[in-house]
C-alpha cells in the first residue's frame, strides 16, 4: 500500500473563453493504509481530484505523489491504482469471472493464479456463486461487490472510489458501507472515497476532507469535523438535520453579555466565546445543533441539559412541523422573527402540530460563527 501527497494541486477546465477552476491550490496527506473520504455537495470538485490521482485527467498545475513517486508523468495504468465507480462499468458481455480476471490478463498474470486470485476475493464477498453470471442477471448489490472485487483482485497500492454506493436503494447502502468498511481492515488498504451523503462520509472515513467550489475547507477525523467545524459552510454541511444558524450581535458588557438578534435576546455564559469585548456590536452568527435543543418534556436530555446554569432558554415556540423518525423525532418550531429551527427530540416526548414549547439549548454547544456562507468559527 502507499502514501497519497497532492501538494497545490489545480485544475482548470477551458471551454472558448471560459474558464473553470474545479480544484484549487489543494494540498492533501492521505496516510498508508488511511481511509480518507472527501466529501461536498455535487459540482465542489471532489470526483476531479479522484481523476487526477488516477491520471484520468492531466493536473493543471502542483504535483501528486503516490507512494513517494511523483505520478505526473506516470500512465495511468502504471500508477498500481484500481478505482471503482458510480456505474460499477462492469463489461455487460464478461461474466462475473472474467470481469474480475480481466485486470490480471492484461497484466499477463499466469492463469493459475488468476483463477486462485479471482476465487480467493469471490470468497470474501461472498459472490462465490455468482461467477459464471452476466451482470445483466445480477442485482444493483451484487454488481456493486463484482466492482470491488475486479479492484481488489489486483491487490493494487491505492483504491479510488467514485460515489460507489449511490445507486443503491437506502437499506442496501447501509449494509455496503459496514461491508467496505470491515473490508478496509481485513485488506489494511489506502483508500480515498468520494461521496456528497454526509452520513456515509461520517461512517465510513478515518479523517473527512469537506470541499467547495474546488477550495479544501476542513480535514478531520468525522466528530472533531461535527464538533468543531472549521466555518459555517462545514457546520451546515456535515450534521443531519443541519445544524440551525441565527444572525444576530452580542450585546452588554464582557461580564454579562447577551447573544440578540431578531428572533429574541438569549444571555450566554461567560465562557461562551474568547474575547468577547472585541465582538460587541458585530454581526455574528449563533450556530445550534438539533440534538442540542431540549424541550422543558424531555426527562432524559443530554449530559448538562436538565442543568440550569448550562442551558439556554430559547424562549416559549410554536410547533410547526413534526417528523417522527422512530427512534428519533425531528421537530420543527419558529422563532419569533418566523424563522425556523429544528429541534431533534426522544419519540416518547409527545407534542402536537401548533403547541406551544419551552425550548433550552445546552450552553456547552454553543458555535458562533462570522458573518457570511463561509464566516469562519469563532472560539
Amino acid at each position: 500500500m502507499a502514501a497519497v501527497t497532492l501538494e497545490h494541486v489545480i485544475k482548470v477546465f477551458r471551454t472558448g473563453r471560459t474558464e473553470v477552476r474545479a480544484v484549487d491550490d489543494l494540498n492533501l496527506s492521505v496516510a498508508d493504509q488511511e481511509f480518507l473520504v472527501l466529501v461536498g455537495p455535487s459540482g465542489c470538485g471532489k470526483t476531479t481530484t479522484l481523476r487526477l490521482i488516477a491520471g484520468l485527467d492531466d493536473l493543471s498545475g502542483g504535483t501528486i505523489q503516490i507512494g513517494g513517486e511523483d505520478v505526473r508523468r506516470v500512465a495511468p495504468k502504471d500508477r498500481d491504482i484500481a478505482m471503482v465507480f458510480q456505474n460499477y462499468a462492469l463489461y455487460p458481455h464478461m461474466t462475473v469471472f472474467k470481469n474480475m480476471a480481466f485486470g490480471l490478463k492484461m497484466r499477463r498474470v499466469p492463469k493459475v493464479d488468476i483463477k486462485r486470485k479471482v476465487g480467493e476475493v469471490a470468497d470474501l464477498l461472498g459472490i462465490e456463486h455468482l461467477l459464471d453470471r452476466k451482470p445483466a442477471a445480477l442485482s444493483g448489490g451484487e454488481c456493486q461487490r463484482v466492482a470491488l472485487g475486479r479492484a481488489i483482485v489486483r491487490r493494487p497500492r491505492v483504491f479510488l472510489f467514485d460515489e460507489p454506493l449511490s445507486n443503491l436503494d437506502a437499506g442496501l447502502r447501509v449494509r455496503m458501507r459496514s461491508e467496505i468498511k470491515l473490508l478496509h481492515k481485513d485488506l489494511q488498504s489506502t483508500i480515498i472515497h468520494v461521496t456528497h451523503d454526509q452520513e456515509e462520509a461520517m461512517t465510513l472515513g478515518d479523517r473527512l476532507a469537506v470541499m467547495v467550489n474546488g477550495v479544501l475547507m476542513q480535514v478531520g477525523a468525522p466528530m472533531d469535523v461535527y464538533e468543531r467545524p472549521a466555518n459555517r459552510f462545514v457546520a451546515g454541511f456535515i450534521g443531519m438535520p443541519p445544524m440551525n444558524f441565527i444572525d444576530g450581535e452580542l450585546t452588554g458588557d464582557t461580564k454579562n453579555y447577551a447573544f440578540a438578534g431578531p428572533a429574541g435576546r438569549w444571555p450566554l455564559p461567560k465562557d461562551a466565546l474568547r474575547n468577547p469585548e472585541s465582538l460587541m456590536g458585530k454581526p455574528l452568527v449563533m450556530g445550534l445543533r438539533p440534538d442540542s435543543i431540549h424541550t422543558d418534556s424531555e426527562h432524559a436530555a443530554s449530559p448538562g441539559a436538565t442543568d440550569a446554569e448550562s442551558r439556554i432558554a430559547l424562549g416559549r415556540m410554536n410547533i410547526k412541523l413534526i417528523e417522527p423518525l422512530g427512534d428519533i423525532t425531528n421537530m420543527h418550531v419558529q422563532l419569533a422573527d418566523n424563522a425556523t429551527i429544528v429541534a431533534r427530540i426522544p419519540p416518547r416526548v409527545a407534542h402536537q402540530l401548533g403547541d406551544k414549547v419551552n425550548l433550552f439549548a445546552d450552553a456547552s454547544r454553543l458555535h458562533f460563527f462570522g458573518p457570511g456562507e463561509f464566516g469562519e468559527r469563532l472560539p
